[in-house]
């Protein structure tokens, strides 16, 4: 289960604080976007280079810098001098095995955050960290790999007059929250349709490869569960949060968010209750299955003992038997044979065994 646990060995050993890239690498090259605004203007600009983002900061605007791909390490440490970023949160940044949680550093807070995507192939959850530092006029995003998650907010801050562009910097970072937070919906719903379709299944003709999916499909649920309760823990600690750079305004919002938690934290247990009764119910239409299968193979056992015995009382073949030199004697022993199978289906009919 590589794609759910990250080995942590490579740390074993070294300080505290010492960056060192964990997990799996989802793209060869940090792209660097920076989203400049404020109510009257706006500015963006796209790089691979940091010192170009350096000197197009703008302090009296929000500054959003978003960075995909946490595997070059040097870049994260250009980042952390320049915003005087504590080591550990180095740390935090390029380990993508981390629970989510926030960290209130004075000057920062820091989130750190789970997101899941479907696979478009095989159809299967695969999760991201996605790491946020909130400052007093920038946000630093940190991304695994190149994604479309925050493109609706992009699309807002693009829009002349909209409330994003009328708020600071904690409101970037709830938005950020609260899409993070309606994307687990999106993945449940996609959850909900295999729970769906294999219970069809089950109903109509369980099979092995039922078992597989089921199984598959509990993991997945277990690990939205592991990470969706800590989030929930974020999200109330950050509306809690005494802070300079989070208004009381935006705390009201953040509300809402702990809410969605709470929402995204009763499907899942939902779901969990479900996939168990469907296991139960799998081994219940097997073991009926076969069940089903030992009645017709002991119907047809039964039905035989009787010829069988009739067949070898005549197959002795003893001299003084008077049925041998009988004319009509075996299509008379044929003819009783067959009496006796449609008697006792007439009466196995009769008791609805079969």
């Amino acid at each position: 289960m590589h794609r759910f646990y990250i080995k942590k060995s490579k740390k074993i050993g070294l300080p505290p604080g010492t960056p060192i890239h964990l997990g799996e690498k989802k793209t060869d090259k940090t792209k660097i976007t920076l989203i400049q605004y404020d109510e009257n203007q706006l500015q963006e600009l796209e790089t691979d280079k940091f010192e170009k983002i350096l000197s197009n900061k703008n302090d009296t605007a929000i500054n959003w810098i978003n960075i995909d791909g946490v595997s070059q390490i040097e870049i994260i440490e250009i980042i952390s001098k320049q915003f005087g970023l504590h080591p550990l949160t180095l740390e935090d940044i390029a380990s993508t095995g981390q629970r989510p949680k926030i960290e209130d550093y004075g000057d920062y807070i820091f989130l750190v955050l789970k997101t899941f995507y479907c696979d478009v192939r095989d159809k299967e959850i695969s999760s991201e960290q996605i790491s946020i530092i909130l400052g007093s006029n920038f946000v630093i995003s940190f991304q695994e790999r190149s994604s479309n998650i925050f493109d609706p907010i992009k699309d807002r801050i693009r829009q002349i007059g909209s409330h994003i562009r009328k708020k600071g910097a904690d409101y970037l970072v709830y938005s950020l929250l609260d899409t993070i937070v309606d994307n687990y919906f999106l993945v449940l719903e996609e959850s909900g349709d295999k729970i769906e379709n294999i219970e069809r299944i089950l109903i109509t003709n369980p099979e092995a490869k039922t078992l597989r999916s089921i199984y598959s499909l509990k993991r997945e649920i277990m690990f939205l569960r592991k990470s969706v309760w800590p989030l929930r823990e974020v999200c109330n600690s950050i509306e809690r949060l005494e802070s300079p750079n989070i208004s009381q305004s935006t705390k009201i919002y953040l509300r809402d968010v702990y809410d969605h938690s709470f929402q995204i934290i009763d499907t899942i247990e939902t779901f969990r209750d479900m996939l168990s009764n469907m296991l139960d119910i799998y081994l219940s239409s097997i073991s009926n299955k076969m069940n089903e299968i030992m009645k017709v193979l002991t119907i047809i056992s039964t039905i035989f003992i009787p010829l069988t015995f009739i067949a070898g009382v005549y197959g002795m073949n003893f001299e003084n038997m008077p049925e041998l030199h009988w004319k009509w004697g075996y299509y008379f022993v044929l003819f009783f044979m067959a009496i006796i199978v449609v008697s006792m289906i007439i009466y196995f009919r009769r008791k609805k065994w079969f």
